[in-house]
Parts: structure tokens; C-alpha cells; sequence
């Protein structure tokens, strides 16, 4: 992969998705319009089969990397971002079996008066359950807060997923460049 790679990591983090064909490796945006364009521009033209997903684990976190070259050299652009290791993350990890599908979502925070009754606060009790603080016995719960995630609809398969460690990183081209633009050229 060329040097010239742009890197992308404004986006929220990552959220993986069990329940389907393939699992999801899925990338947030807090604006719909933003993801679709970027999606749009960029990750449209990228062939399934050049995708190449990397997750380069550094003690307690790991650095999400997603890169193709596209048909469109001029508007090659790459994802990026360090996230903590997560259960989910292991869970993917374990489980993805080779390939996955990479999509988009819309991840907002929503609040008591913006919900059903039958909605999931994130301390795990319902709406019904809450009056401003969770009623349930034993939560320390102050305030009901929940999130919705919207995917979006296009999605890209991949099947080039590779989990390294930081010092093996010199041996993929993807995670080298990704590693070297992002943290090691700077801190020399």
C-alpha cells in the first residue's frame, strides 16, 4: 500500500454484531449524514476482496485498522482507531471464522423522555423501572440512559483479517504504515 495513505479515525469507535450470516465489524458516527457520505466517497469503490482488516493488540488496548486501495486513487482513505479490548472485541476475535462484513452505524445517547416504556437502561433495568433514578432494589442508578445504533445498509464482505502484536507489525504493510503515520513517526 502506498505511503500517501490517508488515515481516518473521527468516528466513535467500533461495535461488533453476532447475529447474522457473517459477524459485523461495524465503525460509529454520532451524524448519519457524515457516515454515508464518507461511505459513499470512500469505502464504495473499494473491491471486497482488497479489503484488508487489521487489529494490532497492545497490551490492554488494540488499534482497529481497516484499508483498501481503491479504483479511485485519488480518494484512498483508511480507518483507524485505538479502543480498549473489550469482551466484545474477544468475542469477534474467537468467532469471526475468517470473514466479516463491514458497515456503518449511527450511535446516539437517548434518554428517558426520548424512549418506550419497554426500553433497556444501560444499569440493565427497563424504563418502567425508572422515575428520573432507577426504583430497582440494589441500583445506584441516577438517571435513565439508554443508546440507539442504526446500521446502515451497505456493507462490504471481507475475508483478509489478520490479529498481530505490535512488534510484528513490520511483517504487514497495512498495520506498518497505519503504526508508523499514527504514532511511531511522531513520537521519534
Amino acid at each position: 500500500m502506498s505511503g500517501t495513505i490517508a488515515w481516518y479515525d473521527d468516528f466513535l469507535g467500533v461495535a461488533y454484531r453476532y447475529f447474522d450470516l457473517r459477524m459485523n465489524v461495524v465503525p460509529l458516527f454520532s451524524d448519519r449524514k457524515k457516515a454515508t457520505d464518507i461511505w459513499n466517497e470512500y469505502v464504495h469503490w473499494w473491491g471486497d476482496h482488497d479489503i484488508k482488516l487489521r487489529f494490532v493488540e497492545t497490551g490492554d488496548h488494540y488499534w482497529f485498522i481497516v484499508a483498501s486501495e481503491t479504483r479511485r486513487p485519488s480518494h484512498n482513505m483508511s480507518f483507524f482507531k485505538l479502543l480498549p479490548k473489550s469482551a466484545h472485541y474477544a468475542r469477534f476475535k474467537k468467532g469471526h471464522l475468517g470473514e466479516a462484513y463491514f458497515r456503518f452505524a449511527t450511535y446516539s445517547q437517548k434518554e428517558e423522555k426520548d424512549v418506550k416504556d419497554d426500553a433497556v437502561c444501560n444499569c440493565t433495568h427497563t424504563k418502567e423501572e425508572h422515575d428520573g433514578k432507577c426504583q430497582a432494589e440494589g441500583c445506584g442508578c441516577e438517571q435513565f440512559q439508554t443508546f440507539e445504533l442504526r446500521l446502515l445498509k451497505k456493507k462490504k464482505t471481507v475475508t483478509d483479517i489478520k490479529f498481530l502484536e505490535e512488534q510484528d507489525v513490520k511483517d504487514d504493510s497495512v498495520a506498518w504504515n497505519c503504526l508508523y503515520v499514527n504514532k511511531y513517526k511522531n513520537s521519534a
